[in-house]
Protein backbone atom coordinates (compact mmCIF):
# COMPACT_ATOMS: atom_id res chain seq x y z
CA UNK A 1 0.00 0.00 0.00
CA UNK A 2 2.77 2.37 0.92
CA UNK A 3 4.08 2.46 -3.04
CA UNK A 4 0.89 3.40 -4.11
CA UNK A 5 0.15 5.78 -1.76
CA UNK A 6 3.71 7.20 -2.50
CA UNK A 7 2.20 7.49 -6.36
CA UNK A 8 -0.75 9.07 -5.31
CA UNK A 9 0.28 11.71 -3.77
CA UNK A 10 3.20 12.55 -6.19
CA UNK A 11 0.23 11.98 -9.24
CA UNK A 12 -1.51 15.15 -6.86
CA UNK A 13 1.64 16.96 -6.46
CA UNK A 14 2.07 16.77 -10.11
CA UNK A 15 -1.37 18.14 -11.36
CA UNK A 16 -1.26 20.72 -8.71
CA UNK A 17 1.73 22.15 -9.82
CA UNK A 18 0.14 22.62 -13.65
CA UNK A 19 -3.14 23.09 -12.65
CA UNK A 20 -2.98 25.11 -8.92
CA UNK A 21 -5.81 24.98 -6.64
CA UNK A 22 -6.99 28.83 -6.81
CA UNK A 23 -8.91 31.28 -4.74
CA UNK A 24 -12.37 30.57 -6.50
CA UNK A 25 -12.52 34.73 -6.33
CA UNK A 26 -9.03 36.35 -6.40
CA UNK A 27 -7.30 33.71 -8.27
CA UNK A 28 -4.44 32.99 -5.20
CA UNK A 29 -3.04 29.82 -5.05
CA UNK A 30 -4.61 27.97 -1.79
CA UNK A 31 -2.66 26.28 0.18
CA UNK A 32 -3.09 23.17 1.60
CA UNK A 33 -5.72 23.71 4.28
CA UNK A 34 -7.40 25.76 2.06
CA UNK A 35 -10.30 25.06 -0.76
CA UNK A 36 -12.44 27.23 -3.25
CA UNK A 37 -11.43 30.13 -1.32
CA UNK A 38 -8.62 31.66 0.37
CA UNK A 39 -8.81 33.20 3.88
CA UNK A 40 -8.23 36.89 2.94
CA UNK A 41 -11.33 36.28 0.48
CA UNK A 42 -13.33 34.38 2.96
CA UNK A 43 -12.49 37.04 5.70
CA UNK A 44 -13.79 40.02 2.90
CA UNK A 45 -17.62 38.83 2.64
CA UNK A 46 -19.53 41.33 4.26
CA UNK A 47 -20.78 39.33 7.46
CA UNK A 48 -24.22 40.75 9.13
CA UNK A 49 -23.71 39.66 12.40
CA UNK A 50 -27.86 39.39 12.73
CA UNK A 51 -26.86 35.96 15.09
CA UNK A 52 -25.61 38.49 17.86
CA UNK A 53 -29.18 40.47 18.06
CA UNK A 54 -32.66 40.37 18.73
CA UNK A 55 -35.38 41.04 16.54
CA UNK A 56 -32.65 41.89 13.44
CA UNK A 57 -33.78 42.71 9.88
CA UNK A 58 -33.99 39.27 9.25
CA UNK A 59 -36.28 38.46 11.73
CA UNK A 60 -38.19 41.40 10.57
CA UNK A 61 -38.75 40.52 7.70
CA UNK A 62 -40.90 37.46 8.88
CA UNK A 63 -42.38 39.04 12.05
CA UNK A 64 -45.93 38.39 12.29
CA UNK A 65 -46.29 35.43 9.54
CA UNK A 66 -45.35 32.84 11.13
CA UNK A 67 -43.85 31.76 14.75
CA UNK A 68 -40.09 31.06 14.59
CA UNK A 69 -37.46 30.81 17.63
CA UNK A 70 -34.50 32.98 15.44
CA UNK A 71 -33.13 34.23 12.02
CA UNK A 72 -30.00 35.34 10.59
CA UNK A 73 -28.56 35.88 7.33
CA UNK A 74 -25.24 35.19 7.67
CA UNK A 75 -23.62 37.71 4.98
CA UNK A 76 -24.83 40.61 3.19
CA UNK A 77 -26.03 39.77 -0.35
CA UNK A 78 -26.28 42.43 -3.20
CA UNK A 79 -26.20 41.55 -6.70
CA UNK A 80 -22.81 43.06 -7.60
CA UNK A 81 -20.84 41.29 -4.73
CA UNK A 82 -18.38 38.54 -4.81
CA UNK A 83 -21.13 36.48 -2.62
CA UNK A 84 -22.91 36.83 -5.79
CA UNK A 85 -20.26 35.64 -7.74
CA UNK A 86 -20.37 32.37 -5.50
CA UNK A 87 -24.09 31.70 -5.10
CA UNK A 88 -23.96 32.02 -8.71
CA UNK A 89 -21.09 29.58 -9.26
CA UNK A 90 -22.79 27.10 -6.84
CA UNK A 91 -26.10 27.17 -8.31
CA UNK A 92 -25.54 27.47 -12.29
CA UNK A 93 -21.93 26.58 -12.67
CA UNK A 94 -22.18 23.17 -11.03
CA UNK A 95 -19.80 24.34 -8.06
CA UNK A 96 -21.60 21.21 -5.94
CA UNK A 97 -18.53 21.51 -3.35
CA UNK A 98 -18.21 25.03 -3.08
CA UNK A 99 -21.91 24.74 -1.68
CA UNK A 100 -20.46 22.72 0.79
CA UNK A 101 -17.58 24.87 1.78
CA UNK A 102 -20.05 27.93 2.41
CA UNK A 103 -21.84 25.60 4.65
CA UNK A 104 -18.65 24.99 6.81
CA UNK A 105 -17.54 28.72 6.15
CA UNK A 106 -20.88 29.67 8.17
CA UNK A 107 -20.81 26.84 10.57
CA UNK A 108 -17.30 27.16 11.80
CA UNK A 109 -18.60 31.12 12.34
CA UNK A 110 -21.88 30.09 14.22
CA UNK A 111 -21.00 27.02 16.10
CA UNK A 112 -19.55 28.94 19.03
CA UNK A 113 -22.77 31.00 19.26
CA UNK A 114 -25.80 30.05 21.37
CA UNK A 115 -27.80 30.28 17.28
CA UNK A 116 -26.99 26.80 16.80
CA UNK A 117 -26.94 25.47 20.22
CA UNK A 118 -30.67 23.82 20.89
CA UNK A 119 -30.96 22.88 17.00
CA UNK A 120 -32.15 18.77 16.62
CA UNK A 121 -32.21 19.03 12.75
CA UNK A 122 -30.91 20.59 9.50
CA UNK A 123 -34.21 20.85 7.18
CA UNK A 124 -33.23 22.24 3.49
CA UNK A 125 -35.68 24.04 1.42
CA UNK A 126 -36.05 21.04 -1.03
CA UNK A 127 -35.97 21.50 -4.91
CA UNK A 128 -38.32 20.14 -7.04
CA UNK A 129 -37.41 16.65 -8.68
CA UNK A 130 -37.64 17.33 -12.02
CA UNK A 131 -35.02 20.57 -11.37
CA UNK A 132 -33.32 18.69 -9.40
CA UNK A 133 -32.41 16.15 -11.91
CA UNK A 134 -31.72 18.85 -14.66
CA UNK A 135 -28.68 20.80 -11.87
CA UNK A 136 -27.78 16.95 -10.66
CA UNK A 137 -28.32 18.44 -6.90
CA UNK A 138 -29.55 20.88 -4.90
CA UNK A 139 -27.04 23.10 -3.68
CA UNK A 140 -29.09 23.87 -0.48
CA UNK A 141 -28.78 20.22 0.53
CA UNK A 142 -25.04 20.74 0.17
CA UNK A 143 -24.51 23.42 2.19
CA UNK A 144 -26.64 21.32 5.15
CA UNK A 145 -23.98 18.71 4.51
CA UNK A 146 -21.42 21.49 5.44
CA UNK A 147 -22.95 22.70 8.63
CA UNK A 148 -24.05 18.97 9.55
CA UNK A 149 -19.98 18.32 8.82
CA UNK A 150 -19.00 21.00 11.12
CA UNK A 151 -22.08 21.04 13.81
CA UNK A 152 -22.70 17.30 13.87
CA UNK A 153 -26.42 18.39 13.54
CA UNK A 154 -28.30 15.51 11.38
CA UNK A 155 -29.91 17.18 7.87
CA UNK A 156 -33.02 15.29 7.07
CA UNK A 157 -34.76 15.58 3.95
CA UNK A 158 -38.67 15.12 4.82
CA UNK A 159 -39.83 18.59 3.13
CA UNK A 160 -40.89 17.94 -0.12
CA UNK A 161 -41.23 20.48 -2.58
CA UNK A 162 -44.63 19.05 -4.31
CA UNK A 163 -44.89 21.00 -7.78
CA UNK A 164 -42.17 22.96 -9.63
CA UNK A 165 -42.09 26.77 -9.21
CA UNK A 166 -41.15 29.17 -11.54
CA UNK A 167 -37.19 31.50 -10.63
CA UNK A 168 -38.00 33.68 -8.50
CA UNK A 169 -35.37 36.73 -9.45
CA UNK A 170 -37.50 38.80 -11.58
CA UNK A 171 -40.74 38.65 -9.81
CA UNK A 172 -42.29 40.99 -7.37
CA UNK A 173 -42.90 40.55 -3.69
CA UNK A 174 -46.09 39.34 -4.71
CA UNK A 175 -45.62 37.38 -7.54
CA UNK A 176 -42.98 35.21 -5.46
CA UNK A 177 -45.87 34.53 -2.35
CA UNK A 178 -48.34 33.26 -4.93
CA UNK A 179 -45.62 31.64 -6.82
CA UNK A 180 -44.13 29.69 -3.89
CA UNK A 181 -47.75 29.06 -2.10
CA UNK A 182 -48.19 25.57 -1.88
CA UNK A 183 -45.23 24.43 -3.01
CA UNK A 184 -44.15 22.19 0.06
CA UNK A 185 -45.31 19.32 2.12
CA UNK A 186 -43.63 17.55 4.83
CA UNK A 187 -43.76 13.78 5.01
CA UNK A 188 -43.24 11.85 8.37
CA UNK A 189 -44.12 15.24 10.72
CA UNK A 190 -43.49 12.60 13.90
CA UNK A 191 -39.93 12.88 13.06
CA UNK A 192 -39.83 16.45 13.82
CA UNK A 193 -42.19 16.87 16.22
CA UNK A 194 -41.06 19.34 19.79
CA UNK A 195 -38.04 19.69 17.75
CA UNK A 196 -35.68 22.65 17.30
CA UNK A 197 -35.34 22.56 13.56
CA UNK A 198 -33.21 24.84 11.43
CA UNK A 199 -34.91 25.71 8.22
CA UNK A 200 -31.85 26.54 5.42
CA UNK A 201 -31.60 27.95 2.01
CA UNK A 202 -28.93 29.46 0.37
CA UNK A 203 -30.20 33.48 -0.07
CA UNK A 204 -33.60 35.07 1.36
CA UNK A 205 -34.49 38.42 -1.02
CA UNK A 206 -38.14 38.56 0.03
CA UNK A 207 -38.64 35.27 2.40
CA UNK A 208 -41.32 34.29 0.56
CA UNK A 209 -39.50 30.56 -0.18
CA UNK A 210 -38.91 30.61 3.63
CA UNK A 211 -42.14 31.25 4.32
CA UNK A 212 -43.93 28.85 2.54
CA UNK A 213 -41.66 26.06 3.74
CA UNK A 214 -42.26 27.36 7.14
CA UNK A 215 -46.21 26.83 6.90
CA UNK A 216 -45.91 23.58 5.44
CA UNK A 217 -43.84 22.44 8.64
CA UNK A 218 -46.09 23.90 11.05
CA UNK A 219 -49.52 22.68 9.31
CA UNK A 220 -47.91 19.41 9.43
CA UNK A 221 -46.24 19.59 12.92
CA UNK A 222 -47.35 22.36 14.90
CA UNK A 223 -45.48 21.63 17.78
CA UNK A 224 -42.13 22.02 15.95
CA UNK A 225 -39.92 25.14 16.86
CA UNK A 226 -38.17 26.90 13.60
CA UNK A 227 -34.92 28.93 13.54
CA UNK A 228 -33.89 30.22 9.94
CA UNK A 229 -30.64 30.48 8.41
CA UNK A 230 -29.45 31.72 5.30
CA UNK A 231 -25.58 31.59 3.85
CA UNK A 232 -27.05 35.37 2.30
CA UNK A 233 -29.51 37.92 2.90
CA UNK A 234 -30.20 41.09 0.83
CA UNK A 235 -30.08 44.64 2.49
Amino acid sequence: MKPLNALSKTLHGIIDFVFPKSCHLCGTKLTDNESYLCSVCISRLPRTLYHRSDMNPMEQRFAGLFPFEHATGHFFYASSSDLSILMQDLKYRHYQGLAKRMGEIVAQELVTTPFLSDIDYIIPVPMHILKKAKRGYNQTEEIAKGISGITDIPVILNLKAIRPHKTQTKLTFNQRRSNTKNVFLLKEPKTIENKNILLLDDVCTTGSTLTSAAEAILKASPSTRISLLTIGVTF
